[in-house]
């Protein structure tokens, strides 16, 4: 099934902790939790949108699905399933903490329509998730992984990266356990500091420092390499857009392009171990990748030129899209080393 989601957010509601990092109305823009009327609408308005609405999952994102009231899930619930099935959409899409997933709550899921449960892992440090007062182990993440494969769910697992307390070599530790679980999809979320939360105080403080944006990058880079190599799709790199998480961060590593830079990095790193400085190289890219391989705002050009080297971009539809051609040979920006 092709990853496309019409997003529904349950911002808050259900959890049970308030973690270090975490503003959910920061996060998700929203306010006021949507009722089963606002859900009815909401997929009403998207069968009219959206062109291969089969492949297309309902998602409940935004707090801890499974930890809501459950009359409250319910009807939510309820709701949605109207709209799967029958030339509707393909099925509903639900995040959740890992420590409030059992038999029980996925028997209830699969029942109305979920098809894919994605846990809110963040770290498989035990150290970090205590700093960060997540109230849940790694054990928790495994245990609730495992039962979710077994009941025939899609896995997703989210992390993030540059927490309080986390080094790069914990959130190396994290992706390569996440690997260990061969989950579906992941997201990478470099941390942002919001105000009203735990992090922005100890940002403020002192206690809590952040690595360069630069190296951030480069840690993301590295990820998105690995997690591509084990076939685990990276369905997000960066926290999404918005206007309330641009007027609410303190520090840390937001930007509406951060996909695009990490990727943009990867395209560089192929063209320069390839490339040759003493002549005019023509590199060939698909045309969905063009821009990227240009780079954000002309990054990579711009670094070329700087470093003696002279690129000309050209477009090659033949080519995936992360495909780099220089003369005749062909390279996967992701596989090179």
């Amino acid at each position: 099934m092709a990853h496309s989601n019409i997003s529904i957010f349950v911002p808050h509601v259900g959890c049970p902790h308030t973690c270090s990092f975490c503003n959910q109305r920061t996060i998700t823009g929203v306010e006021q939790i949507p009722n089963a009327d606002d859900v009815r609408e909401t997929c009403t308005r998207a069968l009219s949108e959206v062109a291969d609405y089969k492949s297309t999952e309902i998602a409940f994102f935004g707090g801890s699905f499974t930890a809501i009231p459950r009359d409250y899930m319910l009807e939510l619930l309820n709701a949605a399933f109207e709209f799967v099935g029958n030339d509707k959409f393909g099925g509903i899409r639900i995040s959740t903490r890992p420590d409030c997933i059992d038999e029980d709550i996925l028997a209830l899921l699969k029942a109305h329509g979920v098809t894919a449960i994605e846990l809110g892992a963040q770290s498989m440090s035990d150290k970090v998730l205590k700093a960060n007062e997540r109230g849940h182990t790694s054990d928790d993440v495994i245990r609730a992984s495992e039962l979710i494969k077994q009941n025939g769910f899609e896995l997703g697992l989210q992390m993030m990266t540059g927490l309080f307390q986390s080094s790069s070599a914990d959130d190396i530790y994290t992706m390569q356990e996440i690997i260990k679980l061969k989950p579906k999809t992941v997201r990478i979320y470099p941390v942002a500091v919001l105000k009203g939360t735990k992090l922005a105080s100890l940002y403020q403080s002192g206690e809590y420092k952040l690595v360069s944006f630069d190296e951030m990058v480069k840690l993301c880079v590295e990820m998105l390499k690995a997690f591509h190599n084990a076939e685990i799709d990276v369905i997000r790199c960066g926290l999404h857009s918005s206007e309330t998480v641009e007027q609410d961060i303190v520090a840390g590593f937001y930007h509406p392009a951060f996909r695009e830079i990490c990727i943009s990095q990867l395209f560089r790193y192929a063209i320069e171990k390839y490339a040759d400085k003493s002549i005019k190289t023509e590199v060939y890219v698909s045309g969905s990748s063009i821009s990227t391989a240009v780079g954000h705002k002309k990054a990579n050009k711009q670094y070329f030129e700087e470093n003696g080297y002279i690129i000309d971009f050209k477009v090659d539809n033949t080519l995936e899209k992360d495909e780099i051609r220089i003369n005749k040979d062909v390279y996967n920006v992701f596989e090179i080393t």
